[in-house]
């Protein structure tokens, strides 16, 4: 079957992707610290909630194979080859930075897969909810690659302000520079599918983002406290609007478009309200506030 021109570009950016950005070689990273007790108590928790999200790739492939019975083989290609192996590199260099500053190595869970994603993708064997299945896992995918370089933008400038410039350079910078292009893969996917989706479809895509979203790697009560602490750390509580909007610009486009004026869907405004809560009364808790 001739592809069509939206798969053949698809099919153009991963190659690219593949080509132009490998896995980023250990041997071109400097894990030079200089204050290593200053980075550990600034960014320490940061660096377990990265490093931990990274790492837990393998696990969202065992997911999405789960999920998705019949994926297009674009999809298998991007997940398995190219997005797995970048990911997974960055994990063990953040993982690496954090055992060298005085930090446990972080503990993914890299193999559970939950009844609800099983369920899934037993009933996405019907082609009409294998699309939502898959429109779904493009907005998660949208939202998560776009928190990344959100916090990577931030975490860069922390390290740069405390004069960890090798840490800044060589290790989150070219991460930073690989998240970019995951986004635009998931992007041109979701716009895509988005236009052949009929009105039941996108109903229950709505639906079920409304239910189901939440930040990325917050799948239970403490790991929503872990992230409203990243949020803090990065200094992005305070304009949880502006992060809300950065993350799901696209998703409310697509999801909401008749709704004009909608800055944020709520559910995205709520989770991250929520993050912030739980890590406010874990840390008053802790500190017998």
């Amino acid at each position: 079957m001739t592809a069509t021109a939206a798969e053949r570009r698809l099919i153009e950016h991963v190659d690219r992707i593949e080509a132009e950005q490998p896995p980023i070689p250990l041997d071109t990273v400097d894990f030079t610290v200089l204050r290593p007790d200053v980075l550990r108590e600034r960014f320490g928790a940061t660096l377990d909630y990265l490093a931990r999200v990274e790492l837990e790739v393998d696990r969202n492939v065992l997911e999405l194979n789960a999920m998705l019975p019949d994926p297009p083989e674009i999809d298998v290609r991007f997940y398995r080859e190219v997005w797995h192996a970048q990911e997974i590199q960055h994990g063990l260099i953040l993982d690496k930075l954090q055992t060298i500053v005085g930090r446990p190595p972080t503990s993914p869970d890299t193999e559970s897969v939950s009844a609800k994603m099983r369920i899934l993708g037993a009933i996405s064997h019907f082609s009409p909810i294998q699309d939502i299945t898959r429109m779904l896992y493009y907005l998660t995918g949208m939202s998560t690659e776009r928190s990344a370089v959100l916090a990577y933008n931030k975490l860069h400038a922390g390290m740069a302000d405390i004069g960890e410039k090798a840490i800044a350079d060589t290790v989150v910078a070219p991460i930073r520079r690989q998240e970019p292009p995951h986004y635009a893969f998931y992007k041109l996917s979701a716009v895509g599918l988005a236009s052949r989706l009929s009105p039941w479809q996108a109903w229950l895509v709505r639906r079920l983002r409304m239910l189901s979203w939440g930040p990325v790697g917050a799948n239970n009560t403490e790991q929503k406290a872990d992230f409203g602490g990243v949020l803090t750390t990065l200094g992005m509580r305070d304009n949880l609007a502006d992060f809300g909007e950065e993350i799901s610009r696209v998703e409310r486009d697509l999801l909401f478009e008749k709704k004009r004026g909608l800055a944020v869907p709520s559910y995205v405004t709520d989770a991250l309200r929520e993050a912030i809560v739980l890590h406010d009364a874990r840390s008053n808790r802790l500190h017998g506030s």
